[in-house]
């Protein structure tokens, strides 16, 4: 081999190295090879004294890999750096030149948007050095999570017991705690609407209370209610007509945030979810004979398409629906947006979602046509509909009424399935035109508290507010429900949409770190600091000053809190161990509440709240120790309490019986029954198992993609956020 390749995923290794031919050799690093060590003063792989001069080590479960690229590397002419094309991407392609030996200086790194073969070719045409500045701001970053990661985890796990608190992750928590106080805070008030009911040429319509005696109408009570009902006359009066052509522009193409949001409200999909399907998406799918990324990179905060793209679209949209739907090119990013990548997009608007279809499971699949969709509605032409208002009056009192048609559906076209649009028609009428058959109705409301974040609107708060980075909304989502501050779940019976609720645990860390460290934990101080490393990527900033200035503010508010700060003492359950005749006391732990002696580790009774009382009459069949209730992620299950030297478990779930299907394995001819795996997917399977192993396709497909969804781990080691 002359010519070595590295890349951050095993999965895209293959397909470029396909595109490149015979002279390239594409391997995989596997993420991130080395981050921060855990050694030094405090713990932090910092060396705060000396201009926060960083300490790296290779990753425990990274130094095979890491020694297999050092013996490739020797024995090549060239090495090629091509990770991702964001800053975790430079920075991880420094480290490798770092480990590698490689000259800081040579034009090795390699970036492309897309996993196609004219984008990975033209590619390899321009490569480049290391964008130093790209690896400062990175290295800025992982550093301030660093310190506050650790520093403030210690003082809160030591104080209140909470597990962590990160630099975006405790301002995320902050709007979920504030937004929760809001609803508690508020005071419901009353107001009545007036609608008068409409019946002309058999057609009904509704017309609403707008102005009383020229001035915007407030019906407070149902007293001004009966009032205006009173005013009225039997006769109403067609004051105005207008009528005009409204056009609806189709929404800018996905970014990442926007993709999190719309997934969310359209299919479904958690922020963890999509991220996890798109990054598949774009590392590469086989289609039958050869193997291609569908979308772009899926990372990035601009609404910018490439020349080339924009000219092929519109002669798509031209040749598929007509040249009256080809729209324009548009774009808008917000003073955040980086712009370092184009907008989601297909990679080639020939693979339509019905055509690779039969290559995608279906959430892939319908991630897939939500992208495609937006993308080419994007340069779609706007929607037209026919709107006719009305102003109907009654002695000083105003109604109006409005009715649309849809004329020309442009972009709804494409998108139509996710934005619907439903026409209202209103009858003839002429000005000055009396109106009889009418009914007033007034209706009692109250004012609504604000609504509590879905992950969607979550998302779209922390974008407007500059807090964090598209990057991360997913983990510090996934991170808040881990460490126990938040539960995610519907807020009445019925409700389709979850919402974040603070836990007793999430409102306690949240009011301590408001009460010591409201300077540095605020929407205005992360976003201030999201800009800074901005200006650090652009060369623009010092790193160091910007540390330092961090540090100088950190520190003293740090000292304070261990002075002040009061320590929470573990709750008591008025109860003693039966082990070993310590108490017992309340423990928050990965799955919730549960109870355990107070001499742990030296002793590791412990049992979850729901069986608290529950008396376990068994004894460990391997070493006849006594067996207690545990909760995992799976639900309860018995276990020896004589972890860890004894690992007997016994699952207490009642084992599901196959249901026949009726009918017979094409494989083997024995019967097809339904059966569970062990990732709760329900599939369709032969009943001479494990003899024969014939599994229905489509349940195949299903119960393959549960798997790699457990399996999957996280791209990118990223922050303590």
């Amino acid at each position: 081999m002359s010519k070595l390749v590295i890349v951050e995923s095993p999965s895209k290794s293959k397909t470029i190295e396909k595109y490149l031919g015979s002279d390239y050799h594409v391997v995989s690093s596997k993420g991130h090879i080395r981050d921060l060590a855990t050694t030094g003063k405090g713990g932090l792989g910092i060396d705060i004294e000396h201009d926060f001069q960083p300490t790296y080590k290779v990753s425990p479960d990274k130094k095979e890999v890491v020694k297999t690229l050092k013996n490739l590397a020797k024995k090549s002419d060239e090495v090629y750096l091509a990770s991702d094309p964001d800053r975790e991407g430079e920075a991880i392609s420094w480290h490798l030149a770092q480990e590698l030996g490689l000259d800081m200086n040579d034009e090795n790194r390699i970036v492309f948007n897309e996993i196609t073969k004219n984008a990975i070719l033209e590619a390899f045409e321009h490569p480049r050095t290391i964008d130093q500045d790209l690896v400062k701001s990175q290295e800025t970053r992982r550093m301030l999570d660093r310190i506050i990661g650790f520093k403030l985890s210690k003082l809160l796990q030591s104080k209140i017991k909470s597990k962590s608190a990160g630099r975006v992750q405790s301002v995320a928590l902050r709007l979920i705690v504030e937004r929760e106080n809001e609803i508690r805070a508020f005071q419901p008030e009353e107001y009545w609407t007036l609608a008068a009911n409409i019946k002309k040429d058999s057609k009904k319509f509704s017309a609403q209370l707008t102005k009383v005696d020229g001035k915007k109408a407030k019906l407070k009570n149902q007293q001004d209610t009966d009032a205006i009902i009173a005013r009225c006359h039997k006769e109403f009066k067609v004051a105005s007509l207008e009528s005009k052509v409204r056009k609806k522009e189709a929404k800018m193409p996905f970014i990442t945030s926007t993709l999190q949001q719309e997934a969310s409200t359209k299919l479904g999909f958690g922020a963890k979810k999509t991220m996890q399907l798109a990054q598949k998406l774009y590392e590469g799918i086989t289609l039958g004979d050869h193997t291609e990324g569908l979308i772009s990179y899926m990372r990035t905060d601009s609404t910018r398409f490439s020349a080339v793209f924009i000219k092929d679209a519109f002669a798509y949209i031209e040749q598929i629906y007509g040249k009256q739907y080809v729209g324009r090119a548009r774009q808008k990013n917000s003073d955040h947006t980086q712009d370092a990548h184009e907008a989601i997009r297909p990679t080639n608007l020939a693979n339509d979602p019905d055509t690779v279809k039969p290559y995608l499971t279906n959430d892939l699949y319908r991630l897939y046509k939500l992208i495609y969709a937006r993308a080419l509605a994007s340069l779609m032409a706007p929607a037209k509909s026919d709107v006719v208002s009305a102003v109907i009056m009654n002695n000083g009192c105003e109604f109006t009424a409005s009715g649309s048609v849809l004329t020309f559906d442009g972009y709804l076209k494409v998108y139509g399935p996710y934005e619907q649009t439903k026409d209202e028609l209103l009858p003839e009428m002429q000005i000055d035109e009396t109106l009889s058959d009418v009914k007033l109705e007034g209706k009692q409301h109250f004012t609504e508290p604000p609504l509590r974040y879905s992950e969607a609107r979550l998302i779209k708060e922390m974008e407007e507010k500059g807090i964090g980075r598209p990057s991360t909304y997913a983990i510090i989502i996934d991170t808040l429900q881990a460490r126990g501050y938040v539960s995610l779940q519907r807020p009445s019976e019925g409700s389709k949409t979850k919402v974040f609720f603070p836990t007793d645990q999430g409102e306690l860390t949240d009011a301590k770190l408001q009460e010591y460290f409201e300077k540095i934990i605020n929407v205005m101080y992360t976003a201030d600091m999201e800009q800074h490393l901005d200006e650090i990527a652009l060369g623009n900033r010092d790193n160091i000053k910007e540390l330092h200035d961090f540090y100088n503010e950190f520190e003293p508010l740090l000292d304070h809190a261990y002075e002040h700060m009061e320590k929470k003492e573990l709750e008591r359950t008025g109860e003693m161990c039966p082990d070993c005749g310590h108490e017992l006391v309340y423990r928050m732990g990965r799955y919730g509440k549960f109870i355990s002696c107070i001499n742990f580790p030296e002793c590791r009774y412990t049992k979850s709240e729901e069986e608290e009382g529950e008396a376990i009459h068994e004894t460990c069949p391997n070493c006849g120790s006594k067996m207690v209730m545990k909760k995992g992620r799976y639900g309860s299950f018995l276990a020896c309490s004589n972890y860890p030297k004894c690992k007997y478990i016994k699952n207490t779930k009642p084992k599901e019986e196959p249901k026949p299907t009726g009918e017979m394995c094409p494989d083997c001819g024995h019967e097809l029954v339904e059966r569970k795996s062990r990732f709760g997917t329900t599939f369709v399977g032969c009943s001479n198992y494990p003899k024969c192993r014939y599994i229905k396709k489509s349940e195949k497909a299903a119960l393959e993609a549960k798997k790699k969804t457990k399996k999957n781990t996280r791209k990118k080691s990223g922050d303590d956020e």
